[in-house]
């Protein structure tokens, strides 16, 4: 059975090895993850019991690009915070909030793009990088924010975050300067 509706199946064995039945190949992780890339839908099965295990070889990809790159997506603090949610009331609203969140930073990434670049079409290159910083800065401000909001109405005696989690969430906003910044002088040296 080489598609199963519409979707790709992958078959995991149990050496480890993984068997795209769309293409009759073998392929890896990495090819897995440009497959997510490319916006190819597929399903990854246990190859002898039939179990879907998408999820964890998801899983298994984002660990795997966290500990390759020296450039994290997920934050420590954000760790740190979905952590605690495991076992928690709030672990059935978590997924559905993160999905939403995350169809809406794509909406507005658009957008942004569009934005940043009217901004350095407007300039050069490397004398306005102050604005791409702050529609950055921005975004992950209002996301912040929108997480609180949604994990108060749904615990209205949650406190608010401690002066740590404040103090986190700038330094991750830091990093994300810093990066730009570094993206930046790549820019200019090329």
């Amino acid at each position: 059975m080489a598609k199963h509706e519409g979707q790709i199946v992958i078959k995991k064995y149990a050496n480890r090895r993984l068997y795209n039945t769309g293409t009759s190949t073998y392929v890896t992780l990495e090819d897995l993850a440009e497959m997510v890339k490319k916006g190819e839908e597929f399903t990854v099965q246990d190859a002898k019991s039939g179990d879907d295990i998408t999820h964890s070889v998801l899983t298994q990809i984002i660990f795997e690009q966290e500990s390759k790159t020296g450039n994290t997506l997920l934050p420590i603090s954000f760790l740190r915070q979905l952590i605690t949610y495991y076992g928690d009331q709030m672990q059935m609203v978590v997924p559905s909030f993160l999905e939403h969140s995350m169809r809406a930073f794509t909406e507005q990434q658009s957008q942004m793009r569009e934005q940043v670049n009217r901004a350095f079409g407007e300039t050069p290159l490397g004398k306005n990088l102050q604005l791409p910083m702050q529609m950055v800065e921005d975004q992950v401000r209002r996301n912040t924010e929108l997480f609180q909001q949604a994990m108060q109405m749904f615990s209205p005696f949650m406190t608010p975050p401690a002066k740590e989690s404040r103090k986190a969430e700038a330094k991750d906003i830091d990093e994300l300067k810093e990066q730009l910044r570094a993206l930046q002088n790549k820019l200019d040296n090329l």
